[in-house]
């Protein structure tokens, strides 16, 4: 029988309300959730990261936040008040691989994922999902877009403490650390960090990697809106730390599309200031929904 690490219900918090991109309100944003037939806007996926983190601490401790992973895929939306539980599968002695889940409350599934060890992974559970993929056909949204295409430049970013992330992210870490729903010293106090500087927290990650995208001028079609349908967090040699810069090289490594959504893969390696070491790595699925695009059906049809 499988012994089963499970964390406590949290209540997990939006941040994203006033995010912007494209020149426009996201999915975030109550009314336009409702706009496109969702009852509010919902907390930002990679928050629920956060649940998990004391559960593979205990199991793979120090090691964890120097080379984990954690490859997720987003089953349901978490709206601000559902209460959210995290688990995770112990690995055996010497394991390093590992299945984890989270749940609301009421039994609804959130997302599943597979979290590992580096530097020898394995196949990651996105990994396996993006093997998966049929081609995609007719693509509207990201009619322009191609398998192999980088980011249109090298984008230098740091982390400071009350550091605004801009229209993406509009809020700072120390903002975030206000209502984390796990939070550590090693957060905010250098003298708490086994590494010299505070830790940036799993669920931070993707604002670190995120936050400038829109300087890699993907040609992806607006006004559209998109969520993230599934990200992979991996620390090569982590953990990422509050005020140091990193060098950012996006790709594009996946095309896909479903009834509703149309999907873009980006690979994000994250470097050390020098270019030249690299620490850490993002994959995310970007999913645009078709209906928000207005001249989504006249383009189809064309």
């Amino acid at each position: 029988m499988t012994d089963i690490l499970k964390g406590p219900l949290r209540s997990p918090v939006n941040m994203l309300t006033e995010q912007k991109y494209g020149g426009h309100k996201s999915l975030h944003d109550d009314a336009e959730a409702a706009r496109l037939g969702i009852k509010a806007g919902p907390i930002e996926g990679p928050t629920h990261f956060q649940q998990f983190v004391p559960l593979l601490a205990e199991a793979w401790g120090k090691d964890w936040f120097e080379r984990g992973c954690f490859s997720c895929h987003f089953l349901n939306m978490v709206f601000d008040g559902e209460k959210v539980r995290a688990e995770v599968d112990r690995p055996a002695p010497g394991a390093t691989r590992t299945l984890a889940r989270a749940f609301k409350e009421d039994g609804t599934p959130v997302l599943e994922a597979s979290a590992s060890l580096g530097p020898d992974h394995g196949e990651t559970l996105l990994e396996g999902r993006m093997n998966a993929l049929r081609p995609a056909n007719d693509l509207v949204i990201l009619a322009d877009m191609r398998v192999g295409l980088a980011g249109a430049a090298e984008e230098r970013v740091v982390m400071g403490p009350d550091q605004h992330m801009g229209d993406l992210y509009p809020f700072s870490l120390a903002e975030k650390l206000n209502v984390i729903t796990e939070n550590d010293p090693m957060y905010s106090d250098a003298t708490a960090s086994a590494w010299g500087n505070p830790v940036i927290p799993l669920e931070m990650v993707s604002v670190l990697a995120n936050y400038t995208a829109n300087t890699a001028r993907f040609p992806v079609k607006h006004p559209s809106i998109g969520l993230f349908a599934d990200l992979e967090i991996r620390m090569i040699e982590g953990p990422l730390l509050v005020g140091e810069e990193y060098v950012l090289r996006r790709e594009v490594v996946a095309l896909s599309e479903s009834r509703r959504v149309e999907n873009y893969w980006i690979r994000t390696r994250i470097f050390d200031a020098s270019g030249q070491k690299q620490v850490a790595e993002m994959l995310l699925n970007h999913g645009v929904m078709k209906a928000s695009y207005p001249h989504y059906p006249k383009e189809r049809l064309a």
